[in-house]
């Protein structure tokens, strides 16, 4: 079990979840801020604000938070905009021995939320959750993050500073999993994968080993104890917000989103329809990473490594019907034919225009929504490609 009451390293005073004992003076700052209390009443229409305060205020712990607010939450949630969350290879995951959670990236809030969600309901610790400083545009909004067991990634630094800032995450996440006996969940890359192409970033297995330079590469690795998770959306409420900057940025290269992008990603992600979502629970990768030669070449290793995390991932990736049907459409066949009909096909293409007919705050010629519905079919289709590669066409059907 993590250890709650360990003292926590000045070094990370500035990047850790708030502690506990500090958890009552923080949280009465955060329901006093204006700005809160707007996005609460947008985000969760249905609450008195007075009522869900005076639950906030009597909440003593991130525990408290997580299991008496964001729990609840999290059910009307996935009643109200999905058609159910599952979850496999939960035998994957010892008792008491906390893991790296290193997944696929899909949904700015939800891909971490649900992972908390799926270890409360299975009577295990949540873990704590890297997050991006990008996104903390707001002080209240990283006093909440801080206070819901999130851990903070500085991003956009010069040179010297990236790597102060790298040391200060993974001698944090060495720490969590060695001294806090804590498990934690980081994407396998910065930001979301937009196609839905994903692989591990080389940068990301470096950095996570900086942590404990004192053993040799491999070693450091294993003390994160890392296992992937494949999560699946059968919809993704952001399809076409994705769409719409991979055109963008097709038009200007040098196309940067705004902060405001990212807060309309998070709204969609959380408010509009995702069909049924999967997490696929994967073994821990140590076994793997023993039988990476010693005297391998240093970039090799990473690329090793990278592969291991990718092929845990795209071979145990929940397939929907939407993935099916938009390998077939993409491709112009039928080789998948047998998992939906024609009516079903119908249904998901008048889906995709509706998505592309709320684009509406850009010009959209013929040639850019054909480009558009030509990528979103793309990114419900490499799931299935990735699988098919993984581990063969037949285990795919």
């Amino acid at each position: 079990m993590e250890n709650e009451n360990i003292l926590i390293p000045s070094e990370y005073a500035d990047i850790c979840p708030i502690q506990d004992k500090d958890f009552h003076n923080e949280m009465s700052m955060l329901v006093s801020e204006p700005m809160f209390k707007q996005i609460v009443q947008l985000v969760m229409p249905e609450y008195n604000y007075t009522q869900l305060k005076m639950l906030l205020l009597s909440l003593n712990s991130k525990y408290d938070l997580q299991t008496k607010f964001m729990k609840p939450f999290v059910d009307g949630l996935l009643a109200k905009t999905s058609s159910g969350l599952t979850a496999s290879g939960l035998e994957n995951l010892v008792k008491d021995v906390p893991n790296t959670f290193i997944t696929n990236h899909r949904d700015i809030v939800l891909d971490s939320a649900l992972l908390s969600y799926l270890m409360i309901e299975n009577d295990m610790d949540s873990c704590e959750i890297a997050i991006g400083n990008n996104l903390l545009i707001y002080n209240w909004i990283t006093k909440l993050v801080r206070l819901n067991k999130c851990f903070i990634v500085k991003r956009n630094l010069g040179r010297l500073q990236t790597m102060a800032a790298a040391l200060q995450l993974s001698g944090y996440m060495h720490f969590v999993l060695t001294q806090k006996k804590g498990s934690i969940w980081i994407a396998q890359r910065e930001g979301r994968c937009k196609d839905s192409n994903d692989r591990t970033q080389e940068s990301l297995i470096k950095m996570l080993t900086y942590g404990n330079r004192e053993v040799p590469f491999v070693e450091s690795l294993k003390e994160l104890n890392i296992a992937p998770i494949a999560l699946s959306y059968e919809y993704d409420p952001n399809d076409r917000l994705k769409a719409r900057e991979y055109l963008l940025k097709s038009k200007n290269p040098n196309f940067k989103k705004t902060q405001e992008d990212d807060l309309i990603s998070m709204k969609t992600g959380i408010a509009e329809q995702k069909g049924h979502i999967h997490y696929s629970f994967t073994p821990c990768i140590n076994d793997k990473l023993d039988k990476i030669p010693a005297d391998l070449d240093r970039l090799l290793t990473v690329q090793r490594i990278c592969n291991i995390i990718d092929h845990q991932i795209h071979a145990n990736y929940k397939i929907f019907k939407t993935n099916y049907m938009a390998h077939d459409m993409l491709f112009n066949n039928t080789e998948f034919a047998e998992h939906y009909s024609s009516e079903d096909a119908k249904i998901f293409t008048d889906y995709l225009n509706s998505q592309l007919d709320k684009i509406t705050d850009i010009p959209v010629t013929d040639s850019d929504r054909n480009y558009m519905f030509k990528y979103m079919l793309q990114m419900y289709s490499n799931p299935l490609t990735n699988q098919i590669e993984a581990i063969g066409i037949e285990k795919s059907k």
